[in-house]
């Protein structure tokens, strides 16, 4: 029996991916209406050598957890690792709910809050360093450092446990034309979405990403196409009007991760209505340039760092592409992260001898 058998947590076989495990983590009532509700983490089987903590990783919009060549790459450095599936999205969508619909990105501090406290409650069972490494997605690349700055203002005690925070392709503000991110257009945003807020938003949805990735068409990845399909699901006015004012926090300079921050972009960005090669070495999602705008925001570490030919996830990407990017993972982490942990222990052995 290992160490995290003995805590009061019914873990059980994931239905996706071989030998993972999942844990449903209970949720308070619904701000939106569409109890019940739950949200999933999923765990790598197994302790890394030489652990060094732990890795909490959050997808974005139309997403979920998959990605077990990230997993495994975090577990060969020392991290076991996390997914979390955010309520109303991947394991933890069911038919009732509107997917990923959410009126305030701030709702999701409780499953955040919840996975943090589960990983560090495990990892001190495992006598593993209790330190959490958060990684996200671009929705989930906005939605991770707003709570980690409610967190740094509010709640020191759990804040102290992330070391750092790795994004990858984060959703910073509205692409497309610029009447889309002016004054009028958010508030017409805002007032849908107060009123009606989940009233699709009328726009012509693109399967080129969906169909650049899944082997089905045109990539090399296995996953589940009615919790991530390849035109994605639809836009809404309430969760719409949630990200932009997420955005525009981000935007207004004040708020503060308070960690070190890796962020990851492709070096361009193609945007096609139906599937086209140029997609595969390009970020088709997003515009790459905003992301390079409003990265330095997040914290007041942060590295920005384009990785040539990437897709929107860039841990999605083609081969070349995806290695410089774990690379451009594994030296920030040696540099900027372990360094300090390292240092510190080194510190602390001195002043006992």
């Amino acid at each position: 029996m290992s160490p995290t058998d003995t805590l009061p947590h019914n873990w059980r076989p994931d239905h996706f991916l071989d030998r993972y495990e999942l844990l449903t983590l209970a949720l308070n009532q619904d701000h939106d209406g569409e109890d019940p509700i739950v949200a999933t983490l999923v765990r790598k089987p197994g302790a890394p050598d030489s652990p060094r903590g732990a890795v909490l990783y959050v997808h974005g919009f139309t997403d979920y957890f998959f990605q077990e060549e990230m997993a495994d790459f975090y577990h060969r450095l020392g991290y076991a690792f996390y997914g979390l599936d955010l309520r109303k999205a991947g394991r933890s969508l069911a038919n009732h709910h509107q997917p990923h619909y959410i009126s305030d990105l701030a709702i999701y501090d409780e499953e955040l809050d919840q996975a943090l406290d589960i990983i560090t409650e495990e990892l001190a069972a495992n006598d593993s360093p209790q330190r959490v490494l958060v990684a996200a997605h671009s929705t989930g690349g906005l939605i991770t450092p707003l709570w980690l700055d409610r967190l740094r203002r509010t709640d020191a005690q759990r804040h102290r446990r992330v070391v750092g925070l790795v994004l990858n392709s984060p959703w910073l503000d509205l692409q497309g034309e610029a009447a889309l991110r002016s004054a009028p257009a958010t508030a017409l945003i805002g007032a849908v979405g107060r009123l009606r807020g989940k009233t699709v938003v009328p726009r012509e949805l693109s399967s080129a990403y969906g169909e650049s990735l899944h082997e089905s068409a045109h990539g090399e990845w296995s996953y589940d196409l009615d919790r991530k399909p390849l035109n994605g699901f639809p836009v809404t006015f309430g969760w719409l009007h949630a990200v932009r004012q997420g955005q525009l926090a981000v935007q207004s300079g004040h708020i503060d991760a308070g960690v070190p921050a890796l962020v990851l972009r492709s070096d361009k960005s193609r945007f096609k209505k139906q599937y086209d090669v140029a997609v595969d070495t390009a970020d088709c999602v997003l515009d790459v340039k905003q992301i390079a705008q409003w990265s330095p925001f997040l914290s007041r570490r942060v590295l920005s760092v384009a990785i040539p030919d990437a897709r929107h996830d860039v841990f999605l990407s083609q081969d070349a592409p995806r290695r410089l990017a774990y690379s451009t993972v594994g030296d920030w982490l040696r540099s900027e992260v372990d360094a300090d942990r390292d240092e510190t222990i080194g510190e602390q052995d001195g002043a006992v001898s």
